[in-house]
């Protein structure tokens, strides 16, 4: 995508011990041109997703449906664990189908994740969580031009 984007949406989910499969679902679609909504485009949004320590099978792993990032519906889909290790990182289309799996550890499953997209690119569909004043402040200057979240309070540049 280039260095010319930002980050817009920033999340963590923590599967705990008794957590259920979530229902499958995209966590963002709407096309960028509604009136030809099947029209492909070069990639103009994607998620990271890390986790905070280890993410085996056991933990509630996210399951990924491949491809289906441009599935027009219908049909059977493949869900695949995608476990990680502390240090990898899950890059992915925020359309492609997935879902949480439950977690049967004593310990909690946090997975963050950040939506990436081009600087050009803005919607307000969705709320997006703001971050602390004493956060924003901490970070430089470069840290701050490639993020596009709401903060809480006033900054004063």
């Amino acid at each position: 995508m280039g260095d010319r984007i930002v980050a817009d949406q920033w999340g963590c989910d923590v599967a705990v011990l008794g957590s259920r499969y979530q229902d499958v679902h995209v966590d963002y679609k709407r096309a960028l041109f509604e009136e030809a909504p099947e029209l492909a485009l070069p990639v103009y949004m994607l998620v990271v997703s890390f986790g905070l320590a280890d993410i085996g099978l056991d933990d509630g792993p996210v399951e990924i449906a491949p491809g289906t990032h441009r599935f027009p519906g219908g049909g059977a889909i493949n869900l695949e664990p995608v476990t990680l290790d502390a240090g990898d990182v899950l890059i992915r289309h925020p359309w492609a189908l997935h879902r949480g799996t439950p977690n049967v550890t004593d310990i909690p499953r946090a997975l963050l994740t950040i939506r990436y997209v081009r600087r050009w690119y803005a919607d307000d569909s969705r709320e997006v969580c703001s971050i602390p004043v004493s956060a924003w402040r901490s970070l430089t200057a470069e840290q701050q031009s490639v993020m596009r979240f709401p903060v809480e309070g006033q900054v004063s540049t």
